[in-house]
């Protein structure tokens, strides 16, 4: 694929959808500070990976990815609430995020906790607000069911207790992989599921489509895990070591660098593999899988 085409997309939809979010907090008729403290945390950078991979899965359908704009700032936005929550002292307690101050350190604990709470529930209005030519109300009820399931205790709610739980203990690979299946793997599946739910895809598509968004979100953690030892602090925006720090069962500590390095690898083509069995245009999505296996930050 044209890697200028994709960099090009990805430019692209990244402005869109930062602009769109803060727009609509900026609509918010709230407190100032608690709007100052949701836009504090959703402006705070990132790779915007999980609306990028739902404006690709619109274009592999040959769809145009804007019309999915309502449901990727939802996405971003139920992200950002749990990125202001991990970094809780209750939770994983951070003092950095993308190398800036984590919320609570601005803001307080309280304030923080309320713009997350904010955030998570403002996303389902975005996704009301998504005009009827572009998907009907049965649709927009799938999306809002499937995004309560991703991020509420069945996926990335009950990932995140799991994880804790963890903590200090050596956990099995199963064990490990389920908590990153529904951590981080669960919002990632949704955002591709909910670009194939817009272009009304068949079941079988779906079902595809989900294998790939399952092997793709294990490599993602996979590589967070190499990064979080192998990185510096200046790439990924907050001290390194600090799965080590909190006694967390991580896969190199469980498979060595190089077996992590290996199973890696092995998500990554399995999620290509799942995208070759689609009769989709799958370029983008292809060249976002290299983009997350190979990340710096």
């Amino acid at each position: 694929m044209d890697s200028k085409r994709c960099d090009q997309f990805i430019n692209e939809y990244k402005q869109l959808v930062e602009q769109y979010i803060s727009e609509q907090v900026k609509k918010i008729a709230a407190p100032a500070i608690l709007k100052e403290s949701m836009q504090y945390s959703l402006e705070a950078g990132g790779k915007r990976i999980r609306p990028l991979l739902l404006f690709a899965t619109l274009d592999a359908f040959g769809k145009s990815p804007a019309i999915g704009l309502e449901t990727a700032g939802a996405i971003e936005m139920v992200h950002t609430y749990s990125l202001i929550h991990d970094d809780l002292p209750s939770m994983d307690n951070d003092a950095l995020r993308r190398g800036k101050p984590t919320n609570h350190i601005i803001f307080g604990d309280a304030t923080a906790i309320l713009a997350g709470d904010a955030l998570l529930t403002y996303s389902f209005r975005l996704i009301t607000d998504i005009p009827e030519d572009v998907a009907s109300a049965e649709i927009k009820l799938s999306l809002i069911a499937g995004l309560s399931n991703a991020a509420g205790a069945e996926g990335m709610v009950g990932g995140q207790t799991a994880d804790m739980q963890g903590e200090g203990k050596s956990l099995s690979l199963e064990e490990l992989k389920y908590i990153h299946l529904n951590k981080t793997g669960r919002l990632l599946e949704y955002s591709v599921l909910a670009g194939a739910a817009i272009a009304q895809a068949d079941s079988e598509t779906k079902r595809q489509l989900s294998t790939f968004a399952q092997h793709l979100g294990l490599a993602f953690q996979i590589r967070d895990d190499i990064l979080d030892l192998e990185g510096t602090e200046e790439q990924i925006g907050k001290p390194v070591g600090s799965d080590k720090n909190n006694k967390k069962s991580t896969y190199p500590s469980l498979l060595t660098m190089e077996g992590a390095k290996k199973a890696l690898e092995e998500q990554i083509g399995k999620a290509k593999a799942a995208l070759g069995s689609t009769n989709l245009q799958t370029e983008l999505l292809s060249e976002i899988t290299e983009l997350i296996g190979n990340r710096k930050s």
